[in-house]
């Protein structure tokens, strides 16, 4: 609604009024600093990296430069990186001078775990990607290399402190059965071992980062990245394979 002129001359010749009238009354012409209550409120969450931090949903198909170092010292090198969607899941392929790497990767917020091996499939290795509630339980997303549908898991600690422990475990596979078991997580050097026991007992090798836990799983072949998406697009990784006491890096950036 438009304010008229005379309402708004009014007000305006208000607060000169007073604003002279508190001038008199103070003896001191020093500035007072803004206090907290002055402060304008945050859209943010209170969180000072959520101004900087990309949306969620932001879609990280596309095709990216790599750069990164192998583990334990083992040297730096470029790739060609293209992560192609595949239903819930995604493909990550690489190209590193005159190597193919292949793997299948999940999202969850700004988190990505992948899990890969050499040559043009990653046939037979799969992820996890856990999400790690303030109360411990763990919220999983995984998928399997050459499956489109992903996989969801819920794991409820009933042992140990912080990560480390023996977890109840509930999931429904990319078919959409029901399963459930136990899950025991254990620390080792930089990672994390973890053991399932669903029916049959498989187990796989992972990292932290923050309040995720990225797992590859599928044998000894299969490696893993744990990626974070940065405020520019990119993604910022660690990766290794089963048994690593020591990670290698990786920054991916979009073309």
């Amino acid at each position: 609604m438009k304010r008229s002129r005379s309402l708004t001359g009014l007000i305006a010749g208000i607060l000169i009024l007073f604003a002279i009238g508190a001038a008199c009354n103070s003896g001191s012409s020093t500035k007072s600093e803004p206090t907290n209550a002055q402060a304008p409120a945050r859209t943010d969450g209170g969180d000072p990296k959520a101004a900087n931090t990309p949306p969620a949903s932001a879609d990280i198909a596309g095709d990216y430069t790599a750069t990164g170092t192998n583990p334990g010292g083992g040297g730096a090198y470029d790739a060609a990186l293209k992560i192609t969607p595949r239903g819930d899941v995604y493909q990550f392929s690489w190209a590193s001078g005159t190597h193919q790497y292949d793997g299948v990767g999940v999202k969850t917020d700004n988190a990505v775990a992948v899990s890969f091996t050499d040559g043009v499939d990653g046939k037979g290795c799969g992820v996890v990607l856990y999400k790690i509630g303030a109360d411990g339980s763990l919220d999983g997303k995984a998928g399997y290399w050459g499956v489109n549908d992903s996989e969801s898991e819920t794991a409820t600690r009933t042992s140990g402190s912080d990560l480390e422990g023996n977890y109840s475990v509930k999931g429904k596979s990319p078919e959409g059965k029901d399963y459930t078991g136990t899950l025991a997580i254990k620390k080792a050097g930089e990672g994390y071992t973890v053991e399932w026991k669903v029916g049959s007992t498989f187990s796989g090798f992972g990292v932290r980062n923050g309040k995720f836990l990225a797992v590859g799983f599928g044998g000894k072949q299969c490696s893993f990245v744990s990626y974070e998406v940065t405020s520019d697009g990119s993604l910022d990784g660690r990766w290794g394979s089963s048994g690593s006491t020591s990670f290698g890096t990786e920054l991916a950036k979009k073309k």
